[in-house]
């Protein structure tokens, strides 16, 4: 079945210029780019996208951390696109990744871990239209 994610290419990554890596990788692996755009969170924004993780105790943390610099959000296609590409990304914590994996290779640790991925369909939906018009998907 063709599955739609978001990604989110995380504050230090997009200063350490991975922008261009981690885009040609999704690419070479199969998934396509159906939306894309750079912005900057605003600690507001960051708070609402990630309210789901409110309760935890590294929920200032992270909307401080995903609020800090410009992030590059994608909507990306492909059968299986959930699983296929959270497998694809690697593991959370970088540590735990497998090699050759974007956050192996360009994670720091648990929470600059280089990407965001949604992490099931119901999820995927929430969070594209957190970011995307369907005017900005192509189809």
């Amino acid at each position: 079945m063709v599955e739609r994610t978001l990604t989110l290419i995380k504050p230090e990554c997009v200063a350490e210029k991975h922008i261009g890596d981690v885009i040609s990788r999704i690419e070479k692996a199969g998934f396509r780019i159906k939306a894309i755009k750079m912005l900057q969170l605003s600690r507001r924004e960051a708070e609402k996208f990630y309210e789901v993780h409110r309760e935890r105790p590294f929920y200032g943390e992270l909307t401080e951390y995903m609020s800090s610099g410009p992030i590059v959000a994608m909507v990306l296609e492909k059968e299986n696109c959930i699983a296929d590409f959270r497998n694809f990304i690697g593991a959370t914590n970088p540590k735990e990744a497998a090699e050759g994996t974007i956050r192996k290779e360009f994670g720091k640790d648990i929470q600059m871990n280089c990407v965001h991925a949604s992490d099931s369909p119901e999820n995927a939906v929430r969070e594209i239209y957190f970011y995307f018009s369907d005017r900005e998907i192509m189809d």
